[in-house]
């Protein structure tokens, strides 16, 4: 889910979809690009070659339609899911 909304504010590359996450959910590059061809697998992602300024080009990642959707259907479970969390342990929703 979060690699989705990173994906749905912009298109970007897996290093940098890392440096995003790795401080709060420890995800390193071996964990990224599995995730990132299982995602594309389910027609959630689809990827293209854009010429970096130092190195070779870079692979970016753009979210598509159906992944799209998926994370909104993700992220209204998820709230779902942590309001009655919320509720269990006496925060107000």
């Amino acid at each position: 889910m979060c690699v989705l909304c990173i994906l749905a504010r912009r298109d970007s590359y897996a290093y940098e979809i890392v440096q995003q996450l790795a401080d709060s959910l420890d995800m390193s590059e071996g964990t990224i690009y599995p995730l990132m061809r299982r995602l594309q697998i389910e027609n959630w992602v689809t990827n293209y070659l854009l010429e970096s300024e130092s190195g070779p080009p870079r692979k970016y990642y753009r979210l598509e339609q159906a992944g799209r959707d998926e994370f909104e259907k993700m992220r209204l479970e998820w709230r779902e899911f942590s309001a009655e969390v919320n509720t269990i342990v006496g925060e107000q929703p």
